[in-house]
């Protein structure tokens, strides 16, 4: 990548680790529309996947203390549905794959702030359809995050619960994912090693977003998600169309 791009990506992975430690998900929704501007759509998922799992390593003991029962249903539906979104992915030309993960960045941040009105969903269709769409959008943007961050944002369960629970599907997830994406022949040692480049920024990101976490309200919580996701949402689009 030329030096605007790699001063680009380390950016965006500082803000994604931070978005990642305050929300729980969220670097993909970041990172991965600043990539796939400079690198393949599909290599910038594959990256973003690797760095979710990176990321994953340093909250294996926050996951097993705060974690619900429902990251486990979520997490199965999830990983036999991930094939199905890489499908999409290559099947689709480059430059559709980089509208269309740029308006998933977008749809994560619709999904998070507009009422729902009185319609709900019983917890365990709910979850299936969490499962279902944190899979696809896992294979097709990187993203799986969007899929499960209304079940959780909008859920019952507290937000150190909700975002441990998050933090524990993108754990298992994301290497499943990952090696599917080998096996089909997208990603290279190469495209691991800069996502390491990239690790020491989302760390960074990630210390930064836990601290805040550890001093905000669940509304302030709820909130501080949804505009930066927002704002990333916002950014990602307007860099795609300009």
């Amino acid at each position: 990548m030329p030096p605007e791009a790699w001063g680009a990506a380390i950016i965006a992975a500082l803000a994604a680790g931070f978005v990642r430690g305050l929300a729980g998900f969220g670097l993909s929704v970041v990172l991965v529309p600043v990539l796939q501007l400079a690198i393949a759509p599909q290599l910038a998922v594959f990256v973003g996947l690797v760095s979710l799992f990176l990321i994953g390593l340093t909250d294996i003991g926050r996951i097993r203390r705060d974690a619900d029962r429902s990251a486990i249903p979520i997490t199965a539906i999830a990983i036999a549905c991930t094939p199905l979104g890489l499908w999409a992915l290559t099947a689709l030309p480059a430059d559709w794959a980089r509208v269309l993960i740029a308006l998933v960045s977008l749809g994560a941040f619709v999904l998070v702030v507009v009422p729902l009105g009185p319609f709900r969903l019983a917890r365990r269709p709910a979850m299936a359809v969490s499962g279902f769409f944190t899979g696809f959008l896992g294979g097709f943007a990187g993203m799986p995050g969007p899929g499960m961050g209304p079940f959780y944002l909008r859920g019952r369960l507290e937000p150190r619960a909700a975002r441990a629970s998050m933090m524990a599907i993108f754990l298992v997830l994301t290497p499943v994912s990952a090696a599917i994406f080998l096996w089909r022949g997208v990603g290279s040692a190469a495209d691991m090693l800069l996502a390491a480049c990239l690790f020491v920024p989302v760390l960074a990101g990630d210390w930064l977003g836990h601290a805040a976490f550890g001093k905000v309200t669940t509304r302030q919580w709820q909130v501080a998600t949804a505009l930066v996701l927002g704002i990333a949402a916002v950014a990602a689009c307007w860099k795609l169309f300009a």
